[in-house]
């Protein structure tokens, strides 16, 4: 198993840090015993909601850390548990991501012989928040502080070519059916599709734009249960998933939408309101600090900026 140096990603390298990341996947790292029969769901932050409303005492799901976590020695320890695994729910990974065997035709070829490997989407929605991305920009290292998104708005009044403070109603559908084909592009090689889903839209969709609610996994953890065969019916948790950054609602989306939800005018972090307001003056000095990622992610967005100069 790898050591302390191997801990990834700004998680310190302390004893404690490396026992709580050791217990937290306590299966994966062999400190409890593999169940007889289990499945393994492998992604980002997301794949682990989807193992919580899936996982049931007849039909265990063995937590493994998200695959940007990921070290070398937890990349080959993750083919040895999908070698022992019934089932495997995969969203799709590139060969060779990050330079390690996580691809999700790598992970297929260390299944048993009779297991199953299905596939379901990254999602990302804008229609309940038409002005945020979650974008990385190549040679910009971190995330700009308070919450790890954009607002166009900003992105464009910072870039000298300011846009309005919101989009009428048909501009914000038209902002959710561009993210929904963009959806269905990604889902035509995909086993489990969700694109569907969105329709009737409510506030427990999404938390932000990367970040589904429970209205996405109950009836996605449907389908893939009915997908590999299993019995019963998906878990529901009893408390919001993902939720632990929740975008603004803003008013005009919920008219849009025709929302029983009330706006909120702030973002809620771990529970506690932050405005909008020190979001962006955090924001707004980063970007000084940061003038290429501005330029780059203008041209990243020039498809949502347009959305926003044509409504």
């Amino acid at each position: 198993m790898s050591g302390a140096t191997d801990i990834p990603y700004g998680i310190a390298e302390t004893d404690s840090a490396v026992l709580r990341r050791r217990r937290h996947y306590d299966a994966f790292f062999g400190l409890d015993p593999l169940p007889a029969r289990f499945g393994v769901v492998v992604g980002n932050c997301q794949a682990e909601s989807l193992r919580i409303v899936l996982d049931a005492p007849g039909r265990p799901l063995v937590r493994v850390p998200p695959v940007h976590e990921m070290t070398a020695a937890e990349a080959d320890r993750l083919h040895e548990v999908v070698a022992r695994a019934a089932y495997v729910v995969s969203q799709p990974i590139r060969r060779d991501y990050r330079d390690l065997p996580l691809g999700t035709a790598q992970l297929a070829t260390s299944l048993a012989p009779g297991a199953r490997l299905i596939t379901v989407p990254s999602v990302r929605f804008t229609g309940l928040h038409p002005f945020q991305a979650a974008i990385r920009v190549p040679g910009v290292e971190g995330d700009p502080p308070l919450v790890a998104y954009h607002d166009v708005r900003l992105l464009a009044e910072v870039a000298g070519s300011p846009v309005g403070p919101m989009l009428p109603p048909d501009g914000v559908r038209a902002v959710a059916d561009d993210a929904l084909a963009e959806l269905r592009r990604r889902e035509a090689d995909i086993d489990v599709p969700v694109s569907d889903l969105f329709s009737p839209l409510t506030a427990d969709h999404m938390r932000t734009v990367n970040h589904p609610g429970n209205a996405v996994w109950l009836p996605l953890a449907a389908r893939v249960i009915d997908v590999l065969g299993l019995e019963g019916e998906p878990t529901d948790p009893g408390r919001p998933l993902l939720a632990s950054v929740r975008a603004p609602l803003e008013s005009w989306v919920v008219e849009a939408w025709d929302l029983p939800d009330a706006p909120r005018d702030h973002w809620l972090v771990d529970g506690a309101p932050v405005t909008t307001d020190a979001v962006r003056e955090a924001h707004r000095a980063w970007y000084a600090a940061h003038p290429g990622f501005v330029d780059a992610a203008m041209a990243r967005l020039a498809p949502l900026v347009r959305r926003w100069r044509t409504a």
